[in-house]
């Protein structure tokens, strides 16, 4: 309906997933470097994680754009409720495969001869779990033994795992350390601020063509970030209910006024980023942005990286047991460095688990 009032040549903020509106913010692209360099790999497990609608899909999309379709195959699950048989199930038929009642054991046989075939062809297979917070614990067991298929030592598939910050927590918890060794790229996604949400509401409307009709006065834009809080989707919806607004108001001009109107028609769904209301949740935002979000974000990062060292520790043991005999006193030099390595690891973990107790007597 507006489109054509302003002389746009599509819809700017429309809710599902588009490439060709990517924001690159100072964090989309940060994560994006994460997930390049994950993809670069071509193992194991990338790990993306935000609030609901701060781009998590999007960015994922971006990342696959980069690739050559015609050397990527890809599968997306979106529904994740699902029981390990039946995730099974979903993987093999987003794959093409037909399972027809087969039993587990088949499922997963047809699966590895599929992805043993599309590597050999010079393929990347890439399988996509979004929302993966829903995932049942067991249902996760099977998606890491899926990464474990290889081809005389190649590997045969990638995991992308999408889900909401309550995922994060899951990783971390004592039951996935195996999976936790598998993960090789994490990100978690931050809303946008203040300055970001201008751009990318510029950003978006200058892809359809945007002129500056309507024009967006300055404290529209602030109205717009307090009350969406900087999340994309939230930014998506009500700028496009405020576009809607002026044109059945048969105005040119946007400003605040306007968008704190609308914001109060679509009611409490924007209430979280209402500054009236922000009062009452004073005590506890900062905790949770300070005290909870930053804290879980180190921890994660600390724990996939040694799991990573650890990995790429024991893959190479492995080749050195593969080698022979032949450079026994290289490989006898290289295995006592790498001893040495695990030793200063084991050693620096158990000083910082020393001072943090000295920490807290002393507190």
């Amino acid at each position: 309906m507006y489109r054509e009032f302003f002389g746009l040549t599509g819809k700017p903020f429309q809710l599902s997933p588009d490439v060709r509106f990517f924001f690159p913010s100072s964090e989309h692209k940060r994560a994006l470097a994460f997930l390049q360099y994950g993809v670069s790999q071509g193992d194991g497990f990338i790990v993306v994680t935000g609030d609901v609608g701060t781009g998590k899909t999007t960015l994922v999309h971006a990342l696959l754009a980069e690739l050559d379709p015609k050397e990527t195959v890809v599968a997306t699950i979106v529904t994740t409720q699902l029981a390990e048989d039946d995730l099974l199930g979903m993987v093999a038929s987003q794959f093409g495969l037909r399972i027809d009642n087969q039993n587990k054991a088949t499922v997963l046989r047809d699966l590895e001869r599929l992805f043993v075939q599309r590597v050999r062809d010079g393929k990347r297979v890439l399988l996509i779990v979004d929302e993966a917070q829903n995932l049942p614990t067991r249902s996760v067991e099977e998606l890491r033994m899926l990464s474990n298929f290889n081809d005389q030592g190649r590997p045969l598939l990638q995991v992308f795992l999408l889900g909401q910050e309550e995922f994060r927590g899951t990783l971390l918890s004592p039951g996935f350390e195996q999976l936790r060794q598998r993960v090789i790229a994490t990100y978690h996604l931050n809303p946008l601020n203040g300055e970001e949400t201008r751009t990318y509401i510029e950003h978006r409307l200058s892809r359809v063509a945007w002129a500056g009709d309507p024009s967006i006065d300055d404290d529209a834009f602030e109205r717009i970030f307090e009350f969406t809080a900087g999340v994309p989707r939230r930014i998506n919806n009500l700028c496009d209910r405020v576009l809607l607004y002026t044109y059945l108001e048969e105005q040119h001009a946007i400003d605040g006024a306007m968008v704190a109107k609308v914001a109060s028609e679509i009611g409490t769904e924007f209430s979280s980023g209402d500054p009236a209301t922000k009062r009452g949740r004073a005590e506890v935002e900062p905790l949770r942005a300070d005290s909870v979000v930053q804290p879980l974000e180190s921890m994660a990062r600390m724990m996939f990286d040694k799991a990573n060292v650890q990995q790429r520790l024991s893959a190479l043991e492995r080749a050195l047991d593969t080698l022979g005999h032949n450079m026994m006193e290289e490989l006898t030099a290289v295995r006592i460095l790498l001893q040495e390595l695990m030793r200063e690891m084991r050693s620096n973990e158990d000083g910082k688990d020393e001072s943090g107790s000295k920490r807290k007597r002393a507190s």
